[in-house]
């Protein structure tokens, strides 16, 4: 890594300007009398988000003993108004509560905090930064990142377009920086097994795939007094949370977890689960570098007229490999949340905590001499051990590219009201819809350029 090792960085810790203050007790965990490891053996992290998903994920880290967090970074310094508080004994999200939490964690006084993540990739001593912001913002974030030398854990959805997928995809090869993306199923035990089971042909050929996305709206904050303008609430600085989004007034229902109903900073439950599920496909029929070559079959009903949200909450599209093989897609299936492969001998179900194999007698271990899928136990450990080994990790950064691009595509054909929409994965190019190829990428605002 071009970067400073952290033995060399705390023995600059007596020097003025050091990047970090320390307590005048130094606890034993500092020295690695707890087991951990000693500081300069630590990879140190840095927290670009701090809001419900991004202080969920913080937890596992905070659990590694390897790792050490020592900056956070947020738009917001301090908020009540996550509708997902997961820092349950602070009441609250932003920088300064995650700043605490980890602070006490460790009992120092080490974790610094801005608002700014530019501040946090100039920092030599940070090795790896977790990105969990609102997706408009990953692939300036992470493409930032990877040039500045740090490992990358980014949330998923990957990007907000296809054309942003495959720069943040290309930059990060080119950087050489390890990546995961936190598609958390492909450390998930039901998952991978569904896939070894599909790719080993134990339900013999498929017929075809189902899968069921969440599909409420799941926000609080619909009613007028939330949906209505406002000024923007101190200590926020709403103007960079927009970032390269469209200029829009300030109203509390963009913020937080609703902004995954606004097409201008995701693309609804399509991107939000469609991101898992759809990447389980990928990952079942051997296509973590391909796609589909076809979309048919494309239904949405849209919010009411007037509603600040525009993305679809209800939708059902299929699309087809070049193989043959048929995916249908929707809001809901019968099953619920999760992914049917339905084959000539019987059909396996999987969702989160769930594997259900018909007829049972299919359900039995694989032999020695079948297929085997990467095997991952913990998504964020995973990515430390990639980091420190030079491995790669269970979600690159092409496997997410690929698995969000479906969704990205299927919101594009949905938006024009098309039929069908044919593409290309090879050449990464939709076939004769100048239109919709339009709308791979998305210009950005003010000085944010991805280039």
């Amino acid at each position: 890594m071009p970067t400073a090792t952290r033995r060399q960085f705390l023995q600059q810790c007596g020097h003025a300007g050091t990047a970090l203050s320390f307590p005048y007790i130094i606890p034993a965990s500092a020295l690695g009398k707890d087991g951990r490891p000693p500081p300069s053996e630590r990879t140190t992290l840095a927290v670009i988000g701090c809001g419900g998903r991004g202080t969920d994920v913080l937890k596992s880290f905070l659990q590694d003993e390897r790792v050490q967090v020592i900056a956070v970074c947020d738009v917001e310094r301090e908020s009540a108004r996550y509708n997902q508080g997961i820092i349950k004994k602070a009441g609250t999200l932003g920088r300064e509560p995650a700043r605490q939490w980890i602070n006490q964690s460790y009992g120092t006084l080490g974790c610094s905090a801005s608002e700014d993540f530019r501040k946090v990739l100039a920092r030599t001593d940070v090795d790896a930064v977790q990105i969990a912001t609102p997706d408009h913002w990953h692939a300036l974030q992470a493409v930032a990142a990877a040039r500045a030398g740090k490992h990358i854990y980014c949330e998923k959805p990957l990007s907000l377009t296809v054309a942003e997928g495959r720069f943040m995809s290309d930059t990060v090869h080119h950087c050489g920086v390890i990546w995961q993306t936190g598609s958390q199923q492909r450390s998930d035990i039901h998952f991978r097994m569904a896939c070894e089971y599909v790719r080993n042909g134990r339900i013999g050929k498929l017929r075809q795939i189902r899968v069921g996305l969440a599909s409420e709206n799941r926000d609080n904050n619909g009613h007028a007094s939330q949906t209505a303008t406002a000024p923007v609430p101190e200590g926020l600085n709403y103007d960079l949370w927009l970032g390269p989004a469209p200029e829009a007034p300030f109203c509390p229902a963009r913020l937080h977890s609703n902004w995954r109903w606004f097409y201008d900073y995701s693309g609804g439950n399509i991107t939000d689960f469609g991101a898992h599920h759809l990447d389980i496909v990928q990952w079942a029929l051997d296509m973590d570098e391909s796609g589909p070559v076809s979309f048919f079959d494309l239904k949405a009903d849209w919010p009411e007229p007037g509603s600040l949200y525009t993305t679809c909450p209800r939708f059902s599209f299929a699309y087809r490999y070049a193989n043959g093989t048929v995916v249908r897609v929707a809001d809901k299936q019968d099953f619920g949340s999760g992914i049917a492969f339905e084959g000539e001998l019987g059909t396996i179900i999987c969702a989160r905590g769930m594997l259900k194999i018909t007829p049972e007698s299919l359900r039995h271990p694989l032999g020695p001499q079948d297929l085997r899928l990467y095997e991952s136990k913990d998504h964020t450990r995973n990515f430390i051990d990639a980091i420190r080994e030079g491995t790669r990790t269970a979600a690159p950064i092409e496997t997410a590219h690929r698995s969000i691009t479906i969704a990205h595509l299927a919101n594009i054909a949905l938006r024009l009201h098309r039929s069908t929409l044919d593409w290309d994965p090879a050449t990464e190019s939709i076939r004769g819809d100048e239109e919709a190829s339009a709308l791979l990428k998305r210009p950005m605002r003010g000085p944010w350029q991805l280039r």
